[in-house]
């Protein structure tokens, strides 16, 4: 154990390294944002990542690191959460220690331990909930269900993909003897309340901006395209072999599937079937009508990796080694650009190349303001540049930032290549095309943006600034 709390120690030093080395991507950046607007809500995700940011930068300031300090803390101490919970579901086995080795080998934990998302906040407080169920089935002692409730709220108020948690939980309770013994009391129903509580504070934030979030990520259910649904299909299992890591995805996939086979033979299969099986269907189904963001499924995986250490673990070893050689290459990339990747080989330059260069080319335009109107681009200019910086489009207003008077004013729109069309005429009363800028790494082109030099409408009062002030 002393090897293992010192080996996972390492790990978390190399990877606050690399956290601090590593530029901001533009989602990250936009989050950032949110931790300057602090909110019970926001329109894509609900407010935990903001939180975490806010704490992260009070505690480092205002760079990479202190935006992104808590996501290797928490993966240090998810781990070890995870180990527990796999101890107490399968005691005597030594399971612990394996499991968390598997999942910190997923390029899926390995990349979100140097980034902050709201994925972040999630994995941790759902590991934090199987550690607390893992405790209840070891002890059998009632309170920990609202050790359990807490976490499960936590998780929601993170991304409402959590939801699956709270569904995983309550088809153990109602499918298996132990569940059922525990629904005949309070604690459960405890529980329930307590995670409703952590997530009030977002549902009346929707209830306040004309239910915008839940809108805009309910949408993404019901869709079906058949005609694309083969190919959706294909970019999810490609996306999470790659993810997960080629081995230790198909150990955890066959460890999910021998799980399920053993649901009626103890309550630690089916928990572990109850908190991966349902995501995978509703995964799956998704991907008839749309395609599935590669890193939604990542809340699979610490149950995955449990059931691929209890059930499937013979190969474990050379599967955890591939992985940590694979996120060894990308932490390597992400913070050197050592390789000469083209683009289309190398998200980390999509996601993370040149937006210094980029913010240079920007400075050396004189003036009153520069605008976007794509939210992360706006975003990461205002985080990098330093006069105003100001977001030319709908979402900005549900914000609580200050707006900025620049009705008559002079200012220089950055617009993306990959954007069809002309700028909005709704917004600017003269749009003047000046030139180009470019975001690239070492001579490699990540992006093309085009500049134009616009005159802003009266209505360009109510477009926020999105270059706070430091709290």
């Amino acid at each position: 154990m002393a090897r293992a709390l010192a080996l996972l120690a390492a790990l978390t030093a190399v990877r606050l390294l690399v956290a601090g080395w590593t530029p901001l991507s533009a989602d990250e950046a936009y989050y950032w944002v949110w931790s300057h607007a602090l909110a019970p809500g926001y329109l894509d995700h609900p407010p935990m990542v903001a939180l975490w940011i806010r704490a992260g930068t009070a505690l480092a300031g205002q760079g990479p690191f202190g935006i992104r300090l808590l996501g290797p803390l928490s993966a240090a101490l998810g781990s070890v959460l995870l180990a527990g919970a796999a101890e107490d579901l399968f005691p005597g086995r030594r399971l612990g220690i394996p499991a968390a080795t598997l999942l910190n080998a997923t390029l899926l934990l390995a990349a979100g331990a140097v980034t902050m998302t709201p994925d972040s906040p999630l994995i941790f407080f759902w590991v934090a909930a199987m550690w607390a169920l893992g405790r209840l089935h070891a002890t059998g002692r009632p309170g920990w269900w609202l050790a359990v409730g807490l976490a499960a709220g936590g998780a929601l108020a993170s991304k409402y993909t959590a939801a699956l948690l709270g569904l995983g939980i309550a088809l153990w309770l109602v499918a298996t003897p132990e569940g059922r013994r525990w629904l005949r009391t309070p604690w459960p129903w405890a529980g329930g309340v307590l995670a409703g509580l952590c997530f009030l504070p977002v549902i009346w934030w929707n209830a306040d901006h004309g239910w915008a979030s839940f809108a805009k990520q309910g949408g993404r259910t019901g869709d079906w395209r058949p005609a694309d649904a083969l190919r959706f299909m294909g970019e999810l299992l490609g996306s999470q072999l790659g993810l997960g890591t080629p081995l230790v995805a198909i150990l955890c996939a066959a460890g999910v599937w021998a799980a399920a086979r053993r649901w009626r033979q103890g309550a630690a299969p089916a928990l572990l079937a109850s908190l991966t099986v349902p995501g995978v269907l509703l995964f799956l189904q998704h991907a008839l009508g749309d395609r599935v963001q590669a890193n939604w499924p990542a809340i699979l995986f610490p149950a995955a990796c449990i059931a691929a250490i209890a059930y499937v673990p013979r190969f474990w070893r050379p599967a955890a080694a591939l992985g940590f050689a694979i996120g060894a290459v990308v932490y390597l990339q992400a913070a050197t650009a050592i390789l000469p990747l083209p683009r289309r080989l190398d998200p980390t330059l999509i996601r993370l190349g040149g937006w210094d260069s980029l913010a240079g080319q920007i400075a050396a335009h004189p003036a009153s303001f520069v605008a976007a109107d794509e939210y992360g681009l706006a975003a990461i200019l205002a985080h990098d540049l330093p006069g105003p910086v100001m977001g030319a489009e709908p979402r900005w207003t549900l914000f609580n930032l200050p707006t900025a008077a620049t009705a008559g004013q002079t200012g220089l729109l950055v617009r993306s290549q990959r954007r069809s069309g002309p700028p909005d005429p709704a917004l600017w009363s003269r749009i003047e095309p000046i030139g180009t800028a470019t975001r690239s790494r070492g001579g490699i082109l990540a992006e093309q943006y085009n500049l134009f030099r616009v005159t802003a409408r009266e209505d360009m009062v109510r477009l926020p600034s999105i270059r706070p002030s430091s709290p």
